[in-house]
């Protein structure tokens, strides 16, 4: 991977295009991490659902974050991942189990500090 810095501001290079990494014009380094975690919990979640053998689609995943203000750099401090997922009647229950799997399994979020608290949820649509 390659940063280069441009007047726009710093660019990770990408063979589709560059990723503007600036809060005002593009995601900002937070927004990434963020928006890595959501990913690579999802594509875990997903993972977990198919190996499972249950019959699911996912509709949607919205990630929010808070910042803990009470530090001078407000780093992150929680993270929620939210699926809305469509499957069975008879397998939420083993889906809402699943979730619990994500964080183990996703090297995003087992590389995070641990005070960065991870929430995942599931709701059926």
């Amino acid at each position: 991977m390659e940063l280069i810095s441009s007047k726009r501001g710093f660019e990770l290079v990408h063979q589709s295009g560059n990723w503007l990494l600036k809060k005002d014009s593009g995601f900002s380094p937070v927004e990434m991490l963020v928006a890595s975690i959501g990913a690579c919990g999802s594509y875990v979640y997903e993972t977990i659902l198919t190996n499972s053998k249950i019959s699911f689609t996912i509709k949607k995943v919205e990630i929010s974050y808070e910042r803990d203000e009470n530090r001078p750099t407000k780093p992150l401090r929680k993270v929620t991942i939210s699926f809305f997922i469509n499957v069975s009647k008879e397998a939420q229950g083993k889906a809402e189990r699943a979730i619990h799997l994500i964080s183990k399994n996703c090297p995003v979020i087992q590389s995070l500090d641990p005070s960065i608290d991870v929430v995942e949820e599931v709701f059926f649509v």
